[in-house]
């Protein structure tokens, strides 16, 4: 797959980078938005892929993601 889709399907940022791809070339790669971090596979279907298709109830506008509450922290590694 050479070329990245044109926005985020969950915030439309339209900085999206490429994490990973398949061991065999051209099935599917990962992908992340460089503002609401949305990590989708392009072999997943248009509802996660694609912003037309993606469920009105979860897609993030700038005030959503700039006025969000809560980050969740990490937890520590288990030793």
């Amino acid at each position: 797959m050479n070329h990245l889709p044109v926005e985020c399907p969950r915030c439309a940022f339209e900085d999206i980078s490429r994490l990973a791809t398949s061991p065999v070339p051209g099935v599917w790669d990962v992908l992340q938005c460089g503002r609401c971090l949305y990590t989708w596979r392009t072999s997943e279907p248009a509802r996660r892929t694609r912003r037309d298709a993606y469920p009105d109830s979860f897609k993030l506008t700038v005030a959503d993601i700039e006025n969000a509450i809560e980050v969740p922290t990490v937890p520590p590694l288990l030793k």
